[in-house]
Order: structure tokens, then C-alpha cells, then sequence
């Protein structure tokens, strides 16, 4: 398995589905990274020599924030969020929907199981 931006990679994935496993990297910014790299996109990751992976990590490295960066910086964005007390940090905080969804139903995967009051028989 080659190691791209700290992840393992599986080595029987063609190169550009193989970045998609790395946290940051979707599918265009993977056929980017392959085409800015000249790598054959159908090329499995296992079939790569040690040059060809390196130009895909400098890729990585100079173009993107991936893996723990970008964790860290989603969770800063969000805790500022918070600290300032806007509607959206409020509603990360309550652990409700951001963006303007309907709670009256719905939501449940935010809000939990529904609490029955009355159980029947």
C-alpha cells in the first residue's frame, strides 16, 4: 500500500479513485492532481514507480489542505462559530440542522431517536 498525505492507499485502485481516499480529495480535485502530475489516470496505484508518487505528493502538498489540516481547520471554523454565538454556532452548539432544514419532522439523525412518552402494549 503506498502512503500519499499520511493515509494508506489501496494498491488495486486505479491513481485517481486511490487519492479519493484521502480526507480533502474528491474525485475532480483527484483527476487534477493525476493531470497536473502526468500520470496515466487508469494506472493502479500499485503499478506506480517511487517518482511518480512523489510528484503526486509535491501535487498534494503544494495545491491542497488535506488530512488533519483540514480536520483542524473545519473544527476552528466551527468553534468560532460558536464563541461568537451566531445563529449557525447556536444551532451547532444545540446539535440541530445549519442550513435552514425543518426540525418540526425529520432531522432525526440530529436530534435522535424519538422519545415515546407513552408506550403501548
Amino acid at each position: 500500500m503506498a502512503r500519499i498525505a499520511g493515509r494508506e492507499v489501496p494498491n488495486n485502485k486505479a491513481a485517481w479513485i486511490g487519492l479519493t481516499y484521502v480526507y480533502g480529495i474528491g474525485r475532480h480535485s483527484a483527476l487534477k492532481i493525476v493531470e497536473t502530475a502526468k500520470i496515466e489516470k487508469s494506472k493502479k496505484i500499485g503499478e506506480l514507480s517511487e517518482e511518480e508518487l512523489n510528484r503526486i505528493r509535491e501535487e498534494i502538498d503544494a495545491s491542497f489542505k488535506v488530512e488533519g489540516d483540514l480536520r483542524t481547520e473545519r473544527s476552528m471554523n466551527i468553534k468560532r462559530l460558536i464563541d461568537i454565538g451566531s445563529y449557525r454556532g447556536l444551532r451547532h452548539k444545540k446539535r440541530l440542522p445549519v442550513r435552514g432544514q425543518r426540525t418540526r419532522t425529520n432531522a432525526r439523525s440530529w436530534k435522535g431517536a424519538r422519545a415515546n412518552a407513552i408506550k403501548k402494549k
